[in-house]
């Protein structure tokens, strides 16, 4: 299907289940022609449709509760219940049964179009090894979370570098424009989810994400004991893999259920209130840009840690362990990488018509 009748055709299917906002997705649908990678961020849509005509042998790959919309800058930080900084996925919108294989290749397809903009210098094959080489040894250890304290010093000074410095973080937050209407039950959610009962705060309408921009998006700041809070409201729908796929297991909002399954380490604040996702906003809770990422990095190393934190998610699975090793061991040695080749291509020849039309 061309993208624009994909794009047309996704939105249609999404009005009716929530209400979109006009001027956030002329603003998506302007960002679409950026870049293949934001193309890539925002059109899962239409990666669901063309996964099975470019890698139809990997159909028939065991079945996850996956991320569905992974790629390299769909990881962050946040603060567990002991204040420890944790690094690992970010985002579980378009969480959704489907072949455990999907993550990885979407991961390397943003890895490899992250090249082409200069965030990233590793070839194919190279990226492809070191994401499915962290994927297998977590696996096979029954994975491990990322706790930034005395283990994995190396990513938290990628994670904690000065682009996130907490005066631009806060001053940014606070430019955005006052909404005078909050729907009754997100108003309620904000209240509950303060550090105090009766704690003032106004509400703005951030527009943020590619993948999630055209839906409804709430964020309270409130003054607290010296210094700015924030907490986010953005409304969730069943995952666009399901507009494509007919599901074979259960189809409604997997985000918690997923996070909660994973080798995880929970942040505190995340929880569903109805279709909303609830979480806590600072500059350590966040999503990290490959932008704002020293130059000097052990590129592979991170890539490695991208693929292993993908198989934390996966081994939420029932018996995942065991039927992902098995299916690996029947794949080709480049798997990965023909694979990765072939959605590359896809997708840039799309983000290409996009253009020609944007």
């Amino acid at each position: 299907m061309p993208i624009g009748q994909a794009t047309r055709g996704y939105e249609t299917w999404l009005a009716r289940q929530i209400p979109l906002l006009a001027a956030d997705l002329r603003l998506k649908h302007q960002r679409m022609a950026e870049s293949p990678f934001a193309f890539l961020r925002a059109t899962f849509y239409h990666w669901s449709q063309l996964w099975p005509e470019a890698c139809p042998e990997l159909m028939s790959a065991f079945l996850v509760q996956g991320v569905g919309d992974l790629h390299v800058e769909n990881f962050g930080t946040w603060r567990d219940g002991e204040g420890r900084l944790i690094w690992g996925v970010n985002d579980f919108d378009e969480a959704c049964w489907l072949p455990y294989a999907n993550d990885l290749v979407r991961l390397a397809v943003s890895a490899q179009l992250a090249v082409q903009e200069n965030h990233l210098s590793c070839d194919l094959t190279s990226i492809c090894d070191a994401i499915l080489e962290g994927y297998v040894e977590a696996i096979e250890e029954s994975g491990t979370p990322f706790v930034l304290a005395a283990h994995n010093r190396w990513l938290r000074d990628l994670a904690m570098n000065e682009l996130r410095d907490p005066v631009r973080y806060w001053d940014k937050l606070a430019q955005w424009k006052e909404v005078s209407t909050v729907p009754r039950e997100v108003e309620m959610a904000f209240k509950l989810a303060m550090p105090e009962p009766g704690l003032a705060f106004r509400v703005v309408h951030r527009q943020a994400g590619l993948g999630s921009l055209g839906r409804r998006r709430f964020t309270a700041l409130a003054e607290w004991r010296g210094g700015l809070i924030a907490r986010e409201a953005k409304q969730l729908v069943t995952s666009a893999w399901h507009w494509t796929c007919p599901p074979r297991h259960e189809s409604g909002l997997l985000y918690q259920q997923t996070i909660q399954q994973a080798v995880r380490v929970p942040d505190p604040f995340v929880r569903l209130h109805g279709n909303w996702l609830m979480r806590r906003l600072a500059p350590d809770c966040s999503r990290i840009e490959l932008a704002s990422l020293p130059k000097a990095k052990d590129e592979l190393k991170l890539l490695e840690a991208m693929g292993w934190e993908t198989a934390n998610i996966h081994l939420g699975t029932n018996r995942a362990a065991k039927a992902i090793q098995k299916d690996l061991r029947r794949r080709s040695a480049r798997w990965l990488v023909r694979a990765t080749s072939a959605m590359t291509r896809a997708t840039v020849k799309d983000w290409k018509e996009w253009r020609g039309k944007a």
